[in-house]
């Protein structure tokens, strides 16, 4: 197996993701590349055939990737377009070992979910004309997904029988329909009914209307890209300069509930995350007041 093969076995292996695994040609170029870098770095090692590529040399690969500046998300993906073409040569029998068997894909920090501020809620708060009947759903669409922390697909799904305002909850399915009891605030409670009462009745279509709360202008359930564009108009009407989309409502109300002392596993229940793991990204912003804190309190801070 010399070197020419070594590029040889990896069109096959793009190919094998091409036709057998779909994979869109923008992912096979961006592990073309990868596997390239990767060939012509053992070559420059003096290892010309595949199965002297040992552990040492897999790992010297992502030092020098380190060394070059490049961040963890992408040597992440150079692990696993590597690792899968030696997963595809140990299956169809190329190799012996795997040489990345005992190497550990580099880890990424996960980003801190952007959020928006009490003042910018406000803002996005005050933005619809609630004269209007579309402005007053919007409104009254916007205190609920802050006040609930709710994913744009429970949104759009939200039905009047999933509404119990006498107990302040509302009966949610989220992933996987999972059911899941989350309470509601006086605020979006207050704005529901005068949506209830003075709009959703104009927007209501005896033949197209089902149970939904939420409609459009058909009467029919709003889609994710008629929230989106909801969202992005109030949004740059109240001035905010941030990505406003559905989810940072989610993002808002976890942050918003860990910074005022909200226990992490009631959050956790709220937002129906399976693993609390998940539901830890939002102690951010706890830690950031905390620092900030003892930095100005404290006497040597």
């Amino acid at each position: 197996m010399k070197q020419y093969s070594m590029f040889n076995f990896a069109e096959e292996y793009l190919s094998s993701l091409k036709f057998e695994r779909n994979l869109s040609e923008n992912t096979i170029a961006a592990y073309k590349t990868d596997l390239r870098s990767f060939i012509q770095f053992c070559s420059s090692e003096g290892v010309d055939d595949l199965d002297k590529i040992t552990t040492k040399t897999a790992s010297g690969f992502f030092r020098e990737l380190m060394k070059a500046g490049l961040s963890a998300s992408s040597s992440s993906r150079y692990f696993s377009s590597i690792k899968g073409f030696f997963i595809f040569l140990l299956e169809n029998n190329f190799i012996n070992k795997d040489p990345l068997a005992a190497l550990k894909a580099p880890k990424t920090k996960r980003p801190l979910p952007e959020y928006l501020t009490l003042n910018e809620i406000d803002r996005i708060f005050e933005s619809p004309d609630t004269a209007d009947k579309y402005g007053l759903r919007d409104r009254a669409m916007l205190e609920v997904m802050y006040s609930c922390g709710l994913r744009v697909s429970e949104v759009i799904n939200l039905e009047l029988s999933s509404l119990h305002f006498e107990s302040e909850i509302i009966r949610v399915f989220g992933k996987g329909s999972k059911e899941r009891i989350v309470p509601i605030g006086s605020s979006a409670v207050a704005w529901l009914n005068r949506y209830f009462n003075e709009s959703r009745p104009l927007l209501v279509k005896q033949r197209a209307t089902g149970n939904y709360v939420f409609l459009n202008s058909r009467g029919t359930k709003l889609s994710r890209m008629g929230i989106w564009k909801i969202l992005s108009a109030h949004a740059q009407k109240a001035e905010i300069h941030k990505d406003v989309h559905p989810h940072i409502f989610r993002h808002s109300f976890a942050t918003h509930m860990i910074e005022a002392g909200a226990d992490l596993r009631a959050v956790q229940e709220m937002l129906g995350h399976v693993s609390i793991s998940t539901t830890q990204i939002y102690t951010h912003v706890d830690r950031n007041f905390v620092k900030e804190e003892h930095r100005q309190y404290h006497p040597r801070g």
